[in-house]
């Protein structure tokens, strides 16, 4: 089951737990970002809304819980079946636990679909014993398995939590964790600031212009998207452009722009911008929302380190390809399709970004540095780096107003949200910025 899924005996469900399976396998065993495979998988499944829906609750859940999940099987299977062997009889497991435990479906159902999925599939059919056994167990033992684990440490891979725990400590390396397990909200930034949206159900006003949606459903069917009068962007995602202060009737230049909702803050406060990226089909999504909200910027496709402006910029926001480890409670597959090399390989990549951003930087302008990542290496050490080698920049330190909350202003003036900020709230993603001033 490493492709689209097959057909199974019709019942209510079934297609929906086939397609979740699939998902997995493409995930753990070929690496393929979540959204990629789901998106191919559903599409060839052709399945109703609500199951694609419920197809993605299991898929996603699994993968959210997927240490804790793992090690739960383990718990009653020491030693798992070889995948050569066993085909995607641990998907079915993981898959069935997720629903079992997390979603609270009817043990029944449950274990009458995995039967029917192993049946299905040539190598974990000579596994559907180990499976009906297995998830027997799991329903009645399950639950209290669950409440004896170390959820925050098993929820990321080894590599990775002991890389938090070495920098944040073995308490806010939990914490973060524990945010990645929690199914996030859907944050809109407004195009007007004073726009009351009182037609969004359960809005939750996180700042002007900031609102959060807990159970928004299709994002296009809300009221305000065909008339543009918003986009979705996470509400630490939309902190960096903040910090370029007031833009308004001014040049500037957003570097790495897509999906685009920097380039529409910008563009909605009336700044004049030119996004560039290097993936013409991502520009084409930015395209598509600045149409829809009647926004207007230069597009331009383009590797930013080769793209050179007629004349240096007074505001260049550079939001740098990363790990993207600050938005695992969004792509819950990152922590296991990722490896620390990933990590290390992105850094010179971001090196070399900030020179470019740099060039283009006029004299007494305004320079910030952005990366979605929780990685030191790829935040704040990346910009001591660039100040480090680059004499005539300087940090201009951040204020707590700047941001909303001084939660997110470092001891050195950068901004740094983390995943368990606001949790009362329904947290945020974890986001990096440092606002640097180009002295001569």
């Amino acid at each position: 089951m490493n492709g689209a899924p097959k057909t199974v005996q019709a019942k209510p469900g079934i297609a929906s737990r086939e397609a979740a399976v699939a998902i997995l396998s493409q995930v753990l065993r070929r690496k393929r970002p979540l959204d990629h495979a789901t998106a191919e998988i559903l599409a060839a499944a052709n399945l109703t809304p609500r199951d694609s829906a419920f197809a993605r609750a299991i898929a996603g859940e699994s993968l959210r819980r997927f240490g804790q999940l793992e090690a739960l099987i383990r718990t009653f299977v020491p030693k798992t079946p070889p995948p050569h062997k066993a085909g995607p009889t641990i998907e079915i497991l993981i898959a069935a636990a997720a629903e079992l435990l997390l979603l609270k479906v009817p043990a029944h159902a449950v274990v009458d679909a995995a039967n029917r999925l192993a049946q299905a599939d040539a190598r974990a059919v000579h596994f559907k014993s180990l499976i009906n056994a297995v998830l027997r167990r799991v329903a009645a033992e399950g639950a209290a398995v669950l409440e004896r684990q170390d959820a925050g440490g098993l929820n990321a891979p080894d590599w990775l939590f002991q890389r938090w725990a070495a920098y944040y400590g073995g308490e806010q390396a939990r914490s973060i964790t524990q945010a990645h397990a929690m199914v996030p909200p859907l944050d809109l930034t407004l195009k007007a600031v004073d726009d009351p949206c009182t037609e969004l159900s359960g809005r939750l006003l996180l700042a002007p212009g900031r609102v959060r949606l807990s159970e928004p459903g299709n994002v296009t069917t809300l009221p305000g998207f065909a008339d543009g009068r918003w986009w979705v962007q996470d509400f630490a995602a939309s902190l960096p452009a903040r910090l370029l202060g007031n833009v308004a009737g001014q040049a500037v230049i957003d570097l790495c722009a897509a999906p685009g909702g920097k380039t529409l803050q910008l563009a909605g406060a009336a700044a004049h911008v030119t996004a560039v990226d290097v993936s013409p089909e991502r520009l084409a999504m930015v395209a598509e929302n600045l149409e829809r909200t009647k926004l207007t910027a230069e597009l331009i496709a383009a590797d930013a380190r080769d793209w050179h402006p007629d004349t240096p910029a007074p505001f260049v926001l550079l939001d740098a390809p990363c790990s993207a480890t600050g938005t695992i409670r969004r792509h819950p597959d990152l922590p296991w399709i990722k490896s620390a090399a990933d990590i290390v390989n992105a850094g010179s990549l971001q090196s070399e970004l900030l020179d470019a951003a740099a060039e283009m930087t006029a004299v007494g302008g305004t320079l910030i540095y952005a990366v979605c990542s929780l990685e030191p290496e790829e935040g704040v050490e990346q910009a001591e780096a660039f100040l480090a080698r680059r004499a005539g920049f300087a940090r201009h330190p951040l204020a707590a107003d700047e941001v909303f909350d001084s939660l997110f202003v470092t001891a050195k003036g950068d901004l740094a949200t983390m995943p368990f900020h606001w949790a009362d709230k329904g947290g945020m993603d974890g986001f990096y910025a440092a606002r640097l001033r180009r002295l001569l």
